[in-house]
């Protein structure tokens, strides 16, 4: 336990914090993606606490094709029935901006995942999302993994759907620092504008940015103690294992595993601390653009916005990504 997690939780923790009792539906808009892979798997084993409603992509980490392609490898190796539909190829301006440095040419090398023929939606995933989250008799959850264009979409055509949305969780963004440039992360960079129509949506957003996300590490003594314990812990290993290696040349030595804190903090909240702040992102060309900026002072000129996640108890961080792959091992094994 660091000094710094002990005394944010002397002072106390944002009303927002706590562990999760009952039932979540949600839907996960991503971009698979080594980290977004491992989010699913967590997401899909916790079945007594999350009801999964659909799966989407976007184009990010790779393009549409190959993330759509690898979100049914995952979908079919955990023999899962949730509906799959694709979305926007790339963001609402620009040209897509793909990350192989990090990911792969296929957006998630490593593991060798084939013979998976999972259903596709025809519905364009904004669409399928509207429909998705309107039938739904309660609020629904959106777990953004990746660019927000899908989710900026459904919220501009299709506004009605703010009232049956309880909360965003998403990955993306970072107060102290970038990634893709020194100021900004790749999710936010790859779509500024998508992620400005999100944020200033008035719902409710818990931002796992890489202030915290960098912090979710799995070290490497741990990605190795899941060689050979299942079908879907062997999985994750290849995955964690390409990822490590990758994770190298951007000056890491442990794997930050970014798009398992939004699933983490539906499961178990107290996993981490957060700060309440009015958060918006820089559109315009330069420097900064895709920043995602505070306004912490102490009268800020605007409400806050999000929750903005600071820390996490990384080792129970990764006791959970563990007990859904024991779940995920032995449910598979059954079957």
């Amino acid at each position: 336990m660091t000094l710094t997690w002990l005394l944010l939780t002397l002072l106390g923790q944002p009303a927002a914090i706590g562990r999760n009792k009952q039932m979540r539906h949600i839907v996960i808009d991503c971009d698979p993606g080594h980290d977004d892979a491992l989010a699913l798997m967590v997401a899909l084993a916790n079945t007594d606490a999350l009801s999964v409603l659909a799966v989407t992509t976007i184009g990010g980490n790779q393009t549409l094709a190959k993330v759509t392609a690898n979100a049914r490898h995952i979908l079919g190796l955990l023999r899962s029935d949730v509906p799959l539909a694709s979305g926007q190829e790339g963001p609402l301006v620009k040209a897509l901006r793909c990350a192989p440095e990090a990911h792969g040419d296929s957006g998630m090398d490593g593991p060798a995942l084939s013979g998976y023929d999972y259903p596709v939606a025809s519905t364009n995933a904004v669409v399928f999302l509207r429909d998705t989250i309107m039938s739904c008799s309660e609020p629904v959850t959106v777990v953004a993994l990746g660019p927000l264009t899908n989710i900026a979409l459904l919220l501009r055509t299709f506004p009605e759907v703010k009232s049956h949305i309880d909360m965003i969780s998403l990955m993306g963004g970072g107060i102290d620092h970038g990634n893709s440039t020194a100021l900004a992360e790749f999710n936010i960079y790859v779509d500024p504008e998508a992620a400005h129509i999100v944020y200033a949506s008035g719902l409710p957003i818990v931002m796992a940015g890489l202030d915290v996300t960098e912090r979710a590490q799995i070290t490497t003594d741990e990605i190795e103690s899941l060689h050979g314990c299942g079908q879907v812990s062997e999985v994750a290993y290849e995955l964690l294992r390409f990822y490590n290696e990758s994770g190298h040349q951007l000056g890491f030595v442990n794997s930050p595993i970014h798009d398992l804190c939004a699933v983490a903090y539906l499961l178990d909240s107290t996993l981490f601390v957060g700060e309440r702040h009015h958060v918006d992102v820089v559109t315009d060309e330069g420097a900064a653009r895709g920043l995602t900026f505070v306004d912490a002072r102490p009268k800020p000129a605007s409400p806050d916005n999000a929750l903005v996640l600071i820390d996490v108890d990384r080792a129970r961080f990764v006791d959970r990504l563990r007990e859904a792959l024991t779940v995920l091992d032995t449910r598979i094994a059954g079957q």
